[in-house]
């Protein structure tokens, strides 16, 4: 017969009943023996109850309860502690990283699994979870970082329309977890600059809206290798995003402008309007009333706002950003091919971002002849992209 378990409050209404007994003169010995305990635990009861009454009894047990519950806390809360100090080197992004430090943390203070995810955001299923790589996966990264250092300057959405094109069907989260996993990047672009409200002629008045309706054009200075520097003459369709030219030179003049724009308006016919900057090249009364001439409109920016000629100012930073950072030329014919070359790889391969990642030249992207009209099922369709690159 298993032996009864006494609660605090019958221990003590039992050494009250051993006080009353023994209160009327009867031995010690005879009162225990009444409450049906042996003398050892009479004394060991009275040892640690005796004075106390019901609600004392009550009131203790209260208190032990919260000691109780304030050193779990403390211990928990140590714990917790610990497994963050343990934890604190580098960030916790991503599952897998997750998982490795709560296998270190139940290595090294002994926790259980459980606790380790609790604290440190780890969902349990997600720690068990056994990781699988795809077959393609190996063949995958190989890709990547072969696009990455052809491409240096190109960042992870680039580079995953460059596998579309090539064939592979993957989406852009597991290509993004891969560049982060082989410690891929590109250095931070420079800080955004506000716009301001200005002329009639700025571009936020004047948005390109079909092909040749307004072309950009702005120069962008270099080096060769002996310091003597050359100019470029860069020409590109606002509403396509396609360089129509890089001319290269020494000098470049009013007259040269001309003869450039002359050789594209023979190619591709007038533009609606042209935007440059107030260069003297572009400002001079030559090139002025020939572009009237024609049949062209002159947009000039408002001095001092480079941002008004965006479009342009955007291709310039990426042929300086992508080409000429990365290039030292000898002679001016040797910058004249690789350049050339480079404008080619821009217009016909580049995945430009305002084009959904497409390249912007008229072999790659056929735009609807009639913009007022609707297009055909056939064609395929762009909207004019509101920002720049």
């Amino acid at each position: 017969m298993a032996r009864k378990r006494h609660t605090a409050e019958e221990i003590v209404a039992k050494l009250r009943q051993v006080d009353v007994l023994t209160s009327q003169g009867r031995p010690v010995a005879e009162a225990v023996r009444s409450i049906g305990v042996t003398e050892v635990t009479y004394y060991r009861w009275r040892q640690e109850y005796g004075g106390l009454k019901g609600d004392q009894v009550k009131r203790l047990k209260e208190l032990e309860a919260e000691n109780t519950r304030l050193r779990r806390a403390i211990s928990d809360l140590t714990l917790d502690k610990m497994i963050l100090a343990e934890a604190a080197p580098g960030k916790l992004l991503s599952p897998a990283r997750r998982r490795a430090c709560v296998d270190h943390v139940v290595a090294e203070l002994g926790v259980s699994e459980r606790r380790a995810c609790l604290v440190l955001g780890q969902h349990r299923s997600t720690q068990r979870k056994i990781p699988m790589r795809s077959d393609d996966e190996a063949a995958l990264t190989a890709d990547i970082i072969a696009l990455a250092t052809q491409y240096g300057r190109y960042g992870y959405r680039r580079i995953t329309a460059m596998l579309h094109r090539a064939g592979w069907v993957v989406n852009r989260k597991r290509v993004e977890r891969i560049w982060r996993r082989e410690g891929l990047k590109v250095p931070h672009k420079q800080p955004r600059r506000g716009r301001l409200w200005c002329n009639e002629n700025s571009c936020i008045r004047l948005r390109p809206e079909h092909p040749n309706h307004a072309w950009s054009y702005d120069f962008v200075q270099d080096r060769t290798h002996n310091g003597r520097s050359f100019r470029m003459l860069n020409v590109i369709d606002e509403f396509t995003r396609e360089c129509l030219t890089i001319r290269i030179g020494r000098k470049l003049k009013a007259v040269d402008v001309i003869d450039t724009l002359s050789d594209l308006f023979i190619l591709r016919g007038v533009p609606g309007h042209i935007r440059s900057d107030n260069g003297p090249e572009f400002v001079a009364n030559a090139v002025r009333e020939w572009i009237a001439a024609v049949g062209a409109k002159t947009a000039y920016i408002m001095p001092g706002s480079p941002w008004e000629n965006g479009y342009c100012e955007s291709f310039n930073s990426k042929l300086r950003d992508e080409m000429l950072n990365g290039e030292i030329f000898y002679t001016l014919e040797e910058a004249r091919v690789v350049i050339e070359g480079w404008r080619q790889h821009y217009n016909t391969v580049r995945p430009h971002s305002s084009l959904g990642y497409r390249p912007p030249a008229p072999e790659a992207i056929q735009w609807p002849a009639a913009h007022p009209g609707p297009a055909s099922p056939a064609t395929p369709t762009v909207a004019p992209a509101r920002g720049i690159h």
